[in-house]
């Protein structure tokens, strides 16, 4: 498994968590990078992790402002927590991660949903960053 595959895989599981506990993502974050350290049997926190968890925390409201626009029929809260998390990954890689192809990150993204969630959320998740690929110059603020 390639590099930047694993670490948006635990950058996923980070903001996965984070919604889970109600948490902020860099807090869970640093709790990854402890537990890394102190338990051998925690592969560590790679740099492109952290990137990816501190780059959604710094635009969280922006990312869920445009998701709740775009997904058409569905609130952030009615998503299933796997494609919500999936998501604001995948928008802020899309949207700020400037030296990742676009292609690269909407394949990532589908990859992480047909692993972690239901059948329909592959294609989900591929129409909303879809949308947000053809808007893309006109998102970031």
């Amino acid at each position: 498994m390639a590099a930047r595959n694993k670490a948006r895989k635990r950058a996923f599981q980070i903001l996965f968590e984070a919604d889970q506990r109600g948490s902020e993502p860099k807090t869970v974050l640093a709790d990854w990078i402890r537990l890394a350290r102190t338990d051998t049997r925690q592969p560590p926190v790679t740099e492109y992790t952290m990137q990816l968890v501190e780059g959604y925390a710094d635009h969280a409201a922006r990312i869920d402002e445009l998701l709740a626009t775009y997904a058409v029929g569905w609130t952030l809260d009615r998503m299933p927590v796997v494609d919500r998390n999936v998501l604001r990954l995948s928008a802020y890689e899309l949207i700020w991660e400037d030296g990742v192809p676009d292609a690269v990150v909407l394949d990532e993204a589908v990859e992480l949903a047909k692993e972690f969630s239901t059948d329909d959320s592959p294609a989900f998740v591929n129409g909303l960053l879809g949308r947000l690929k053809e808007l893309k110059p006109t998102l970031r603020r």
